[in-house]
């Protein structure tokens, strides 16, 4: 005769259990989800890169502008999500994979560094500084701008 299990509390597969209490690092499929964001967001940010290419003597508009765009879309998505529910399931997968993959790869701190050294070193120490002031403080008020632009979206939505 068979018993019901006494301990259906536990999974059937013990190492279930270890699989989902593994950091979120060590998933390979939280790791697929990045890198599938990152595939994307490196061909946008080369596509940008080819159309505006930079010179080490003029504003680096390609880096700024896809940098700006990055701070205003990681805002704008990780405010949505927050207002949708916990960092969970589809969330998380749509966090992992537009957030921490697409917009890190889309956006880059080292491309930006180094045109700013390429600045210095071409004698346009104005600029230089310039473009890492602006770069900085037009990336926190983009990513502002992407909450406030998504809560407003909510907003609108829970009154409909």
């Amino acid at each position: 005769m068979n018993r019901p299990d006494s301990h259906s509390e536990l999974p059937s597969d013990p190492d279930a259990a270890a699989r989902s209490n593994r950091p979120l690092h060590l998933r390979p499929s939280s790791v697929a989800w990045v890198f599938a964001g990152g595939v994307v967001g490196t061909a946008l940010r080369y596509y940008g890169e080819t159309v505006l290419p930079h010179d080490g003597a003029a504003w680096p508009w390609a880096t700024f502008l896809i940098n700006l765009a990055g701070a205003f879309v990681l805002g704008a998505l990780l405010e949505a999500l927050a207002r949708l529910g916990d960092d969970s399931g589809w969330r998380l997968r749509a966090r992992l994979c537009a957030g921490t993959g697409g917009c890190g790869a889309f956006t880059t701190y080292s491309t930006f560094a180094l045109e700013a050294v390429l600045l210095t070193r071409h004698g346009h120490l104005g600029t230089a500084i310039a473009y890492g002031l602006v770069s900085v403080v037009g990336g926190l008020v983009t990513a502002w701008l992407g909450i406030v632009a998504s809560s407003a979206v909510h907003r609108r939505r829970a009154r409909s």
